[in-house]
């Protein structure tokens, strides 16, 4: 900011200071532009890296997780540094698809990935990534969704309870034009040219992990020490860590880890409810987020939460985590031939959502979410409707 004048033993100051701040044509609460030179000495901004945008809560720099309506729910976006973890639905339907449009947000946006599974090969994960909509396409796209699933306006209104019609509207988002969050087509899948084009780095487990491989005494499965491992050259050897500055231009590590706390991860957690590996897990996500918190890097991660034997160690995991959403199917569940949730194919729960340089965090005033998957798009609205319309209905 221009100084402001300060009083002076006469008049003379301050008119002086007054006729000089006019003849600059700056007045002394305005902010001075550039030197003509082309410097500029008002100090250090944020770094400008393609797909990202500040906080305007925090300032914290932000990512999209490819879902625009779930970047609104999460206060912006993910913020960079952060883990989102998402609890997987009952059949693993669902949050396969927000993991694979976190990572096609990255393709769009050239931000490396690093791609870790013990399920299935990151290749093939990347080939089977859905196809974003372009600017000239994503209006026409939703438009035929939403028109293929309009419901006559009287019947919304029969069913919808008075004080949730005074709740700000979260379905039907449109696209918008906006480099910050994509809209991705489920029906199709990214170009070939794009993942050609993408700088990724993938961990399959089976492929990491020998058989004749001497484990030494550990509070870590082995799987867990080599994945710790490699997130932590690829961040120290790209440049991605904030001590390290990197050579090139700036870039986003976007880090996506499957099915993470399954047997398959050589874990227990789920066989047990106090098995050798009991501690593993979250001493992993410890680890993890200290090489998160100083690197340009954002990690999502899916786990069969409700296969976890313990309790215990759920609550430690979601106190690891960041930001936790959990997502209910309603497939073989009695909800599923329930009139009252017709329209949906679940529910989407906002667990956590992190306080980032502040004491309190950015939460949404609609609390009943819930999901549908279109003919092409991933949706979340909001979903109570009155019991007054299905009296004979339990919840």
């Amino acid at each position: 900011m221009a100084a402001v004048a300060t009083c002076g033993s006469g008049a003379g100051t301050t008119g002086s200071a007054v006729a000089t701040a006019s003849k600059s044509n700056v007045t002394s609460f305005q902010r001075r532009g550039p030197r003509a030179s082309g410097t500029n000495d008002s100090g250090p901004r944020l770094v400008s890296i393609a797909g990202t945008r500040p906080s305007v809560r925090n300032g914290q720099l932000l990512v999209s997780t490819g879902l625009p309506a779930l970047d609104q729910l999460l206060g912006g976006g993910l913020a960079i540094g952060t883990v989102l973890l998402i609890e997987e639905d009952k059949y693993n339907i669902y949050s396969p698809l927000l993991f694979k449009c976190f990572l096609a947000e990255g393709i769009v946006n050239g931000h490396t990935l690093l791609v870790a599974s013990a399920k299935e090969d990151p290749a093939n994960i990347l080939q089977e990534l859905p196809a974003p909509l372009l600017d000239d396409n994503s209006k026409k796209e939703f438009d035929e969704d939403v028109y293929n699933h309009k419901t006559p306006e009287s019947n919304i209104k029969m069913k919808i309870a008075w004080r949730y019609q005074l709740l700000p509207k979260m379905e039907q988002i449109g696209p918008v034009s906006s480099r910050f969050g994509h809209y991705y087509d489920a029906s199709k899948r990214i170009p070939q040219e794009l993942i050609e084009a993408s700088n990724w780095h993938g961990f399959f487990l089976p492929e990491k992990i020998s058989s004749t491989l001497k484990v030494e005494p550990c509070s870590l499965t082995p799987g867990y020490i080599k994945l710790l491992q490699f997130i932590q050259n690829i961040i120290y050897e790209e440049g991605f860590d904030g001590s390290n500055p990197q050579k090139k231009q700036r870039n986003v590590l976007r880090i996506g880890i499957q099915n993470l706390g399954s047997p398959l991860w050589g874990d227990d957690i789920c066989c047990a409810e106090n098995g050798s590996n009991s501690h593993s897990l979250t001493k992993f996500l410890y680890v993890l987020r200290g090489l998160l918190r100083t690197s340009l890097s954002a990690c999502i991660i899916t786990m069969p939460t409700h296969l976890i034997q313990n309790k215990t160690i759920i609550a430690r995991v979601t106190n690891l985590s960041d930001t936790v959403i959990g997502l209910e199917s309603f497939i073989g569940s009695e909800r599923e031939t329930n009139p009252l949730y017709k329209d949906y194919h679940g529910l989407i729960h906002i667990r956590q959502i992190p306080r980032l340089n502040n004491l309190i965090c950015d939460e949404s005033d609609v609390k009943d979410l819930a999901f549908k998957l279109k003919r092409k798009l991933f949706t979340i609205e909001g979903w109570r409707k009155s019991l007054w319309s299905f009296p004979n209905l339990k919840i």
